[in-house]
């Protein structure tokens, strides 16, 4: 480790490259020429991203530096050896399309347009036309697999995927799986009865009949789009004036929600280093899931933007798991969706609020059913050593969800490090945030300069604790889901 004769000098480094990496993510979902050539990232590190480093952090003492630290390094350390194979697979990625009426659909571009541009006619034909596409990617996606797993054991020293993600995150993976099942199995009448009476009301079709591309129209809210209010997202966001937050004039806070030419459709928060830079991308596409997603994107941002800048480099920028972020992000996205924001401050007539408010928490069951179904199965996959079959994938999501999913799209729908499960964990700890402020400020707390008060002071702590540890040093108790299965009984029977 001749360039970092300590370890502040590795910390500064290993920001540094989360820094260049994070810019050029941003630049890149802008639609901007990237700053860097990828290849050229680790030029100037090439003696302190090799082994002797790691060999030097794990000597350090506080387990929680050593911890961040190990896995900060191994980050770069994965991705420069993975960088040619991740070149690749993107670049044939990138010019991927189906062509659905003449319409050319890019890989990238499939749930805005499923959201808003499809019917289920054309919706058919995107699933016949992305099968080979699918095929014909799933060796490079193998292969990027097979060579990180690989690395892992060989090189750095883990046992299986399984070790790596348990010791960088200190989740019990086969506990939240024994728990899932579980959640799913009890969740199974609610959800299916509710769903299958969705999906013949707004297709008339039976749920058996209908796609992961279906589910995503139907569950984009699209058909009450009619109800949204006639209002720009730059008024909407006035709402956070109730918690003394101006966010165009949030020191660090950068909203861009226009529809520049070549931007990514997906919104995006991008923290690049906190609390001085963060950036949310949105190319507003109008009705409710732009407000959804507006407001869960705020709630990264916010939790950034409002952290201590009096905290460590360790403990604003090197979190192992982001489920705390989520958690604040699905804080403000169902708060958006919540009768009494709906009712009091949209306006809307009671009626269609309360129709509105059922139909978005069936959403909500359906989206969490869908993310515990991945977690099953990519913990077993792992498990099993074998990545390669997607029929086990295919099958579970069934199951589980009710809609149809092509087998040979699984390694697409796979998402590293079990970050379904850091989703999982968000919902459950958002349904106990949300009770937390109604039974202290009551049922209009979203209005309330308190719950500004109690935000700020929870975003401060950063990334300093986990959200086990943040939980209980702020007095929430433990995560359990039992506030939220109880709020999807309450509303869906």
């Amino acid at each position: 480790m001749k360039n970092a004769t300590t370890l502040i000098e590795l910390e500064n480094i290993l920001h540094l490259l989360n820094y260049r990496w994070s810019l050029q993510s941003l630049a890149l979902w802008k639609g901007d020429k990237a700053p860097f050539e990828p290849y050229r990232i680790y030029e100037e590190y090439e003696d302190v991203i090799n082994l002797d480093t790691l060999a030097h952090i794990e000597k350090i003492e506080n387990k929680t530096d050593r911890t961040r630290l190990k896995h900060a390094f191994i980050d770069h350390y994965l991705q420069r050896e993975l960088l040619p194979h991740e070149t690749e697979m993107r670049t044939w990625m990138k010019g991927s399309a189906a062509i659905v009426d003449g319409e050319k659909i890019y890989l990238r571009n499939i749930i805005p347009w499923c959201q808003k541009s499809s019917d289920y006619s054309k919706r058919q034909i995107l699933q016949k036309e992305t099968s080979p596409l699918c095929k014909f990617m799933k060796p490079f996606l193998l292969n990027y697999w097979n060579i990180l797993l690989e690395i892992l054991r060989n090189e750095l020293g883990f046992s299986d995927y399984l070790d790596y993600c348990s010791q960088k995150k200190g989740i019990d993976y086969p506990g939240f799986y024994k728990m899932l099942k579980n959640i799913l199995k009890e969740t199974d009448e609610l959800y299916f009865t509710a769903m299958e009476r969705w999906c013949r009301k707004r297709f008339n079709l039976p749920l058996s009949k209908l796609t992961r591309f279906d589910a995503i129209n139907l569950l984009s809210l699209v058909q009450f789009d009619r109800l949204f209010p006639d209002k720009t997202m730059e008024k909407l966001t006035a709402f956070f004036n109730c918690w003394q937050i101006d966010i165009n004039n949030t020191p660090g806070l950068n909203l861009e929600l226009g529809r520049e030419k070549g931007k990514s459709a997906q919104a995006m928060c991008f923290i690049l280093q906190v609390p001085e830079e963060v950036y949310i991308l949105m190319q507003p596409e109008g009705g409710w899931i732009d407000l959804e997603t507006l407001w869960h994107e705020l709630g990264h941002g916010f939790s950034a933007v409002f952290t201590s800048s009096g905290l460590s480099i360790v403990d604003k920028d090197m979190a192992t798991s982001h489920s705390l972020s989520e958690s604040f992000a699905f804080l403000l996205q169902n708060l958006s969706m919540s009768r009494v924001f709906l009712d009091e401050y949209l306006g809307l007539e009671k009626t269609d609020s309360k129709n509105l408010y059922y139909h978005n928490v069936l959403k909500d069951l359906s989206v969490f059913r869908r993310y515990a179904a991945k977690f099953i199965v990519e913990f077993e996959m792992f498990s099993n050593g074998d990545i390669s079959d997607g029929e086990l994938y295919a099958r579970k999501m069934a199951q589980y969800t009710g809609f149809y999913y092509q087998p040979e799209s699984h390694l697409f729908d796979l998402v590293p490090e079990f970050y379904c499960l850091d989703y999982i964990l968000a919902w459950m700890a958002e349904a106990i945030m949300e009770g937390y402020f109604s039974e202290k400020l009551g049922r209009d707390w979203i209005f309330k300069s308190e719950t500004g008060n109690i935000l700020k002071k929870w975003w401060s702590q950063g990334n300093k604790n986990d959200i086990f540890k943040f939980f209980d040093k702020n007095g929430l108790g433990q995560i359990t889901p039992d506030r939220l299965i109880g709020r999807w009984n309450e509303v869906l029977r």
